[in-house]
């Protein structure tokens, strides 16, 4: 197996673990947040969209193709806004962009060759990043990223009273 098909295979099984996460969620679920300031669903959907933009399509390809009014909404480091304090996009429209995002990853990834994956790579800024410093890391954090966030919505369905999963 190439090494990209295996950097795809890894950023699309933490996907599909989080759609599992998410396939039951519903009405007011999707802006559940277990205290003020913490993520729901909505957020976290969208912040995982505009984190593997940023990550593969801007850090690693230089391509901006999500729009920059989307990935305002989903700002790292502050406090997430409740529904209620803030106009999100709709759930139908975040989950459309995860999905549409994610397919020209896949599609990215798989094209790459072992001397694009070795290229360097920085984070924010193009500042050093402190999980990876060439594409292949990059891909790795990307869906490392995502299994961290996938554990925040597993605690969110728990305290929803929804089942756990496997």
């Amino acid at each position: 197996m190439k090494t990209s098909q295996l950097l795809a295979d890894l950023v699309d099984g933490s996907r599909i673990w989080t759609l599992r996460l998410i396939a039951d969620l519903s009405g007011h679920d999707w802006h559940h947040q277990p205290a003020p300031g913490l993520a729901h669903p909505l957020w976290l959907c969208g912040h995982l969209a505009a984190s593997e933009h940023a990550i593969i399509h801007d850090r690693c390809l230089g391509n901006q193709i999500l729009d920059a009014s989307f990935i305002a909404h989903f700002p790292v480091g502050a406090p997430v806004k409740s529904a209620d304090e803030y106009d999100y996009p709709s759930v139908e429209d975040v989950l459309n962009v995860m999905t549409d995002l994610h397919v020209k990853t896949l599609a990215a990834i798989r094209g790459m060759n072992d001397e694009a994956l070795a290229k360097p790579c920085a984070g924010a800024a193009g500042k050093p990043h402190p999980y990876y410093s060439d594409v292949a890391g990059a891909i790795c954090h990307c869906a490392r990223h995502e299994g961290f966030h996938a554990g925040q919505l597993a605690t969110i369905r728990r305290l929803l009273g929804k089942s756990f999963l496997r």
